[in-house]
């Protein structure tokens, strides 16, 4: 078996780099999820929870500003994992993180139809097609969310270049209606609409469980890795921004929204933040404009993580995880075409489940995100003991401290989604949705030992690790030859 001709292009710089991060995390969840999240622990409650994510969202990005400078190759986290834990290894982590990301690309799919119900007087009404968790499924609700899913892959299948584009001028727009909303909220909101601040601790878990679903986004820059055309520790660096950007972003929305509305009212309103917004500028063209601030998010997410997953999926193929056709690249575009279409008739499905499969999606794309966490903490203090050479143009104070801190931190997250747990996933519909993504990784995984042994360990190592695989190499000779040579 022959290496494929596959390289990526650099191309990204600075600008789109941080487009891409924070464009990923916030994307429309702010506008339809932050009634419900104050509900649950109240505005403060959920800021401290936000809070709390982002402590487990910034150890991690600590790993993985590290790791993203040593190991710079599309897959991101594929890479790391190999190194750390070998072939099975690496699958289950690229196959776990994929959930996450196609969890968020579905959500995107679902929540556009959303969008076009608020600006569209008698969208979505009419004979359903039929009926989900007492949710009315419209034939416009689907074929809005469908035609989102064909755009966004349409604007990936043509390229990283036309798709960083269009993330900039969207992450643009969505920072002015965020201005005009933030700005004047804070000046003439009511501080008796922050009363019960937190409702309790348990609320305050119910919100902790969404956010590393919310603040996924960080880590779609590792996929990038081949496309950035900047040194590897302003990288590192950009990372860490991105997630401060989002803590707060988030923590104003729910600031604003808490302040602008009455507590009681939060339960029954679809789109809490636009009501906000209508609230703070006395007119309901202030919800409409933020609603279409939040259809710009959604591009933005959408597109990100459209972008990290088929990065993902495309690495997984070279190296020999998945069918060889993933990896195969546009001869004009550059894209991995086929990935894209899968990917877009994978989103593509999302909507026939109606708005329900919101909630199913960020509590079952959060699990899936923080087990990848877990496996990349892991693998930095892995790879640390096991390979002190290997050039670190970022390096992470405190190393094996931010290492523990970090998987202790994703352990405590993943056992808020079990059995038993107050905040534990939900019976059947989202732990389906995990159970049947594993069923499939299973499937696949069964044929993992033969392909890699067709392969070859040595060349699906280069394929994986690219020119670092030379450069683990040579520190694993210079540890070895330590280790042998007299002291002294």
């Amino acid at each position: 078996m022959t290496e494929p001709p596959v390289h990526l292009s650099r191309f990204l710089g600075r600008g789109d780099v941080l487009a891409v991060a924070f464009g990923a995390m916030v994307g429309w969840s702010w506008v339809v999820l932050a009634g419900e999240m104050i509900v649950r622990a109240g505005a403060v409650g959920s800021i401290l929870a936000f809070g709390a994510g982002a402590v487990m969202v910034w150890l991690v990005g600590l790993t993985y500003a590290e790791l993203s400078s040593a190991l710079s190759r599309a897959g991101g986290e594929l890479s790391f994992t190999f190194l750390a834990m070998g072939p099975l290894g690496a699958f289950v982590c690229g196959w776990t993180l994929v959930l996450a990301y196609a969890a968020v690309c579905a959500f995107e799919a679902v929540a556009l139809p959303t969008v076009l119900g608020y600006l569209v007087p008698g969208f979505g009404t009419g004979d359903p097609l039929y009926t989900v968790a007492g949710w009315d499924v419209q034939p416009a609700w689907v074929a809005a969310g469908v035609a989102g899913a064909l755009v966004i892959g349409v604007v990936n299948y043509r390229g990283i270049r036309f798709a960083a584009f269009v993330q900039q001028i969207a992450v643009g727009g969505l920072l002015l209606v965020g201005l005009a909303f933030f700005l004047p909220g804070s000046v003439r909101g009511d501080l008796g609409n922050l009363v019960p601040a937190v409702t309790g601790w348990e609320g305050v878990l119910r919100v902790m469980i969404m956010t590393p679903f919310l603040y996924v986004g960080f880590d779609v820059i590792p996929q990038l890795a081949e496309e950035i055309a900047l040194p590897f520790q302003t990288i590192g660096r950009i990372i860490l921004l991105s997630i401060v950007m989002a803590f707060v972003w988030y923590g104003l929305v729910q600031w604003t929204v808490g302040l602008s509305l009455d507590p009681a009212t939060l339960a029954d309103r679809a789109l809490p933040t636009a009501d906000a917004m209508s609230a703070v500028w006395g007119s309901p063209w202030g919800g409409r404009v933020l609603v279409i601030g939040g259809a710009v998010g959604i591009l933005t997410s959408w597109n990100a993580f459209f972008l990290g997953a088929s990065r993902l999926l495309f690495a997984m193929a070279r190296g020999g995880m998945l069918p060889p056709a993933f990896a195969r690249l546009h001869p004009r575009y550059g894209s991995p075409s086929a990935v894209v279409v899968v990917l877009t008739a994978l989103t593509a499905i999302a909507p026939f489940f109606g708005r329900p499969a919101l909630v199913w999606l960020v509590d079952a794309g959060s699990l899936a995100t923080v087990v990848a966490y877990l496996l990349v903490a892991v693998s930095f203090l892995v790879i640390r003991r096991r390979h002190p050479g290997l050039p670190r143009p970022y390096r992470v104070a405190a190393p094996a401290l931010v290492g523990w801190l970090a998987v202790a931190a994703t352990v405590f997250f993943v056992l808020l989604y079990l059995p038993g747990s107050p905040s534990a996933l939900v019976w059947p519909e989202e732990w389906a949705i995990v159970l049947l993504w594993t069923a499939g990784g299973a499937a696949l995984g069964a044929g993992l030992r033969r392909r890699v042994a067709a392969l070859g360990p040595d060349r699906q190592a280069r394929l994986i690790l690219g020119d670092q695989a030379g450069l683990v190499e040579s520190d694993q000779e210079r540890v070895r030859d330590e280790q042998v040579l007299p002291r002294g």
